[in-house]
């Protein structure tokens, strides 16, 4: 994986609808070293992918560029990086947890 903008465009190509019905619900990502953001819109059964940041954001994940890689890849495991301190979260951090619901690896 290259860079931020396509660990983020693979994680809305493996979203799955299914898992979506009757959500909706806005999921930031602030890429700390880099100065990126990015939203994830899941709204019943879709996922729109936005550049920026997004005020109307459930939750928000920090990370580093290379933890958003290795978690996309499944070469991290989110909960390890979130135990370990290299994943953060703001916001309603139960939504986080249904991110491998909607984005499996």
């Amino acid at each position: 994986m290259t860079s931020v903008a396509d660990a983020v465009q693979t994680m809305k190509d493996k979203f799955n609808p299914a898992a979506a019905v009757g959500l909706d619900v806005v999921f930031g990502f602030n890429i700390v070293d880099e100065d990126k953001q990015y939203a994830l819109i899941v709204k019943d059964g879709t996922c729109e992918l936005q550049e920026g940041n997004n005020p109307n954001a459930s939750v928000t994940l920090l990370m580093d560029s290379q933890t958003l890689k290795g978690i996309v890849s499944g070469e991290t495991d989110g909960m390890q990086a979130f135990m370990g301190g290299k994943l953060r979260t703001e916001g309603n951090m139960m939504l986080a947890m249904k991110l491998s619901e909607l984005f499996p690896v």
